[in-house]
């Protein structure tokens, strides 16, 4: 059963590394979860405390313990924090872990519309054709969101169209509309 918060999940949402340290060498638990099933890490990516994050990652904490929706650090970090997710896959993140709608960190980079994400994702290697649950692709995503600059980092990096998706969007229709911005 989760618990509410632990002195660790306060010292990383409040951004005090200092603390998060003392803790760790007290050898407290590195993944408790909260009411939320956010682990320490999750909360200190999610308000953007780079340091307590990469302490936690330093002494072993799981990079890709699953929040609620099925969201890893790795989700979180492309969805607030650009510097966080450079730090969370130096250190071994799944880049192509699904939350519950499927969606991967690349997937969830363009529909919050952090291309810089995208384009960090795809150098590591973030696989570019990944279905979601309803088939969709992160150039589906991309094209019916309009995003251009993700459509062509996507095409770029070798992005395909589906034959379809359960949208009902063929391949010429995703064509049709990607034409305008390549």
């Amino acid at each position: 059963m989760p618990v509410r918060k632990t002195p660790l999940h306060l010292a990383c949402t409040n951004g005090h590394a200092d603390v998060v340290q003392f803790l760790i060498e007290k050898k407290c638990k590195l993944n408790p979860c909260d009411k939320f099933n956010k682990s320490p890490l999750m909360k200190a990516v999610e308000h953007q405390h780079t340091d307590c994050a990469a302490i936690l990652l330093e002494h072993g904490a799981n990079h890709d313990h699953k929040g609620a929706g099925g969201n890893t650090g790795l989700h979180l970090a492309v969805m607030v924090s650009r510097v966080s997710s450079g730090a969370v896959l130096e250190h071994g993140a799944d880049i192509n872990a699904k939350n519950e709608l499927g969606y991967t960190p690349l997937t969830t980079a363009i529909t919050e519309n952090h291309d810089d994400m995208v384009e960090l994702l795809l150098q590591k290697g973030a696989d570019v054709n990944a279905q979601d649950n309803v088939s969709r692709t992160p150039l589906t995503v991309a094209a019916a969101s309009e995003n251009n600059t993700a459509v062509q980092l996507l095409l770029d990096h070798g992005a395909v169209f589906p034959e379809s998706d359960t949208e009902s969007y063929t391949a010429q229709d995703l064509i049709k509309m990607v034409q305008k911005y390549v």
